[in-house]
Order: structure tokens, then sequence, then C-alpha cells
């Protein structure tokens, strides 16, 4: 789907391409946008047309977030959501770490060699209450920036997000009581996803992957185990039933204790920042439901779709179907916009090189999108499309392509910090 806005750029409901591309060939629209593709009317206003209310669906993650926009249809049953646009923002959370790390490592270095610089402190740098690290910073930056980004293309009136992804505790009537509380209609939904996440969608004893799994006891019940998570692991049927009531070690896989004990780093970094996600969601000034990831998982299971982050954004939340088509979905990556360090250095820390004092070339800088036509007496000779590596001697690199002249290259969409790519 294509989005749309008003003369005015506020936002009207996405089209499909074939409109879009009819209103561009009649003069009637404009592009405002290459990824993702927008178009903006010449003749329209908000005030003269008819929008349906719009949600867009989180699902946070760890190193890709899914997102969805879709359409609400009300029906006796409960809300049917129509997938109107897809994506998953990949996040570079761990990229930041590194970067922090190596400078805490030229910090620590400079002191050590006694030069002019302040002595350590440590003692009275306190951390202000509700202070995140900036690898975690960067994954809620990400997500709140195309949360508001959708929302300038979209007339979207709530926001879906999965903010819980364990919840061991869930229930949907807050009233019940006893041993009712664990035979709810999610009952072991929450479990199944934690162990789902924690061995990766596979068999601990064959790795298969493609396969119905069942939650199989390290220890058996009947040997005194227990049935704390710890004690859980993921198991295909012929495991399982050629296991019987030996434990793991005794069936020849040692290892798999170990392992069930090895914590979830992935989902510590989505539950440290669940509560903060929806904190800065709420700037955007727009009603807010939260959900749990074994509900996320229901719901897919319950409407037959694949295990995607897309996908799995689409069935956040209380819903009575989904209508998924055939989207492609826009695979987004957080590039970053460059660095402050103007040096390169080897493996050994010396200088090898230095990256130029101005980011811009000829108007266009590296992470650009462009279209360059080269004619025929250059040796990149041909259209080339894609984002650009700039160079001081103006031959620029295309998608690997070497030796482009600047002046041959047209921007069509600036560096945002993005990588765009369909999936």
């Amino acid at each position: 789907m294509v989005f749309v806005l008003d003369k005015h750029k506020k936002p009207l409901m996405p089209c499909t391409p074939k409109k879009a591309r009819l209103l561009l060939s009649r003069q009637r629209a404009v592009v405002h946008r290459r990824y993702p593709f927008v178009i903006r009317l010449k003749d329209r206003r908000l005030e003269e047309s008819v929008v349906q209310p719009l949600v867009l669906k989180i699902d946070p993650g760890s190193k890709t977030s899914g997102m969805a926009v879709a359409r609400v249809e009300a029906a006796p049953q409960g809300e049917i959501h129509h997938a109107v646009h897809l994506a998953e923002v990949g996040h570079r959370g761990q990229q930041v770490h590194a970067a922090m790390g190596a400078r805490a490592r030229a910090r620590r270095r400079r002191r050590s060699a006694h030069l002019c610089y302040r002595p350590p402190r440590f003692e009275n740098r306190t951390r202000s209450k509700g202070w995140l690290p900036p690898s975690l910073c960067s994954r809620i930056g990400n997500v709140l920036t195309w949360a508001r980004r959708y929302g300038h293309w979209t007339p979207i009136t709530r926001l879906e997000v999965e903010r819980v992804t364990f919840d061991l505790h869930l229930m949907q009537n807050p009233e019940i009581a006893g041993i009712e509380y664990q035979r709810g209609e999610l009952a072991g939904w929450e479990l199944r996803a934690y162990l789902l996440e924690k061995f990766q969608h596979r068999c601990v004893y064959c790795h298969r992957s493609e396969v119905p799994f069942e939650i199989d006891h390290q220890i058996p019940r009947s040997r005194g185990g227990s049935n704390r998570a710890s004690n859980l692991v993921l198991s295909c049927h012929d495991c399982n039933a050629a296991k019987g009531h030996q434990t793991a070690a005794e069936f020849g896989h040692p290892e798999v204790g170990a392992q069930a004990k090895i914590p979830l780093k992935d989902a510590a970094a989505v539950n440290a920042t669940r509560y903060a996600l929806v904190l800065a969601l709420e700037a955007l000034s727009l009603p807010i439901g939260t959900w749990s990831g074994g509900r996320t998982r229901w719901n897919r299971d319950r409407f037959g779709l694949p295990k995607t982050h897309a996908l799995d954004a689409l069935c956040v939340g209380e819903l009575a179907g989904v209508h998924a088509r055939t989207l492609r979905t826009l695979r987004i990556s957080a590039s970053g916009r460059g660095q402050y360090c103007r040096t390169l250095f080897t493996r050994h820390g010396f200088p090898r090189g230095y990256l130029m004092r101005q980011k811009q070339v000829n108007g266009v800088q590296t992470g650009d999108l462009v279209l360059a036509v080269v004619p025929p007496p250059y040796q990149a000779q041909g259209t080339h499309k894609g984002r650009v590596a700039v160079r001081k001697s103006r031959f620029f690199r295309i998608n690997g392509v070497d030796s482009i002249p600047a002046r041959c290259c047209t921007v069509l969409q600036r560096s945002d910090g993005y990588e765009y790519a369909f999936v």
C-alpha cells in the first residue's frame, strides 16, 4: 500500500500502488517520499475526505521490532484487523554497546598514561531515576521515531503495544481466584512463548525446528521434578517419547541442564525497556493498549499465520481475526548518521587514514538514495540506484560499483539514518 497526504501534508487513507500510479501519471499527485513510498495530492484536503480508523501495532524486540498499520473493521464477534503496511525495524543496540565499550577503553588508557586529564571518580556519579543505558535508549528511539513517522503519514487513532514478553501471571478476569487462576483461556501460552524464545524454536535433543514441540521436564515429575521454568525444556514428540522417565543427563544430553539455566539476554533487554517504551509513546497523545507476548502467539496460532516480526505485531491485542493479504514487508535497518571520530585506526590502534572534514560532496552525502545515469565513456556506464558512499575524489560508490562520477548522481531521498529493503 502507498501512503497518501493531502495538499497540506495531512494524512489520508492509503491507496493501492495502481491507484498511486494513476494519480502520478495524471499529475494529480507528486512523490513525497520514496521509502516508504508516500505521495501528496495536489487537489485534495483532509476536510473533503473520509478516513477510516487505523491502528499502529508494535511488537518490540531486542534486535528487530515488528510494526504493522491495520484498518479496523468492527464485527459482532470483535475487531478484525486488515493489514495495510508491514515493517520490521532492525536496531543497532549491539553497535552502540560496542562503541560505548571502545570509548571507555580509550578513557581508561588516557588515565593510566598519567596525562593531563581529571582523575577517575566513581562515587559521585549517581544516575537519575529511570536511567537506561544508551544501547537500550537506541531501541526505544527507533520505535518512537517510526511511530511518529507513521502518525504523520496515516490517520492513526490508537496504538497497540506488546509490553510484557513473558507474563506468567496474566489473567483475563482480575477477580478469578484459586486454581482457576492457572486454568484460564491463556493458560500455558505464556510459558510456551518463553520456552520457544529461550531455545530458539529447536528441540534441545535432536535440534530439529520444523516440527510440533512439546514441553519436557529435565527431571521427570515421576522422579521428583517440578514445573518450574528452569526444569522445562523444548522437545519434539519423538525425543520426548524416547526419553521416557530418564533425566536429560541419563538420556545422553548432560548439556541440557546448563543450557536451561542460561539467562535470556535479548529478553532481558526487552523487559528492561517495556515500561520506558510505553512512556515514550505517550508523547504521541494517542490511546495505548498494552498486551502480553503469550496472547500474541495465541492469536497467531489461531489465525494460522507464519512466525515473523511484522505478523507478530499484527497479532498484538484482542482480536477476532486478521487479514494479512500478500503485503511485502519493509525492512528498516538503523545505520546511524556517521561518527564524530575523523581518524581511522588499524587493529593495533595506529592511525591509518582520515575522513573528510565535510560530509557532503557535490551536495551528496553518504547514505543518500541516489539515481546515477553514467554515459558510455566512463567505466561504470549504465544506470545505478541505491545508497551512495561519497569520496573526496568525486567518484562515488553505489551498490558495490565504484568510479561513479558525482555529476551523474541525482538525489532521490536524503539519508535519515536508516537503510531500506523489501523482504
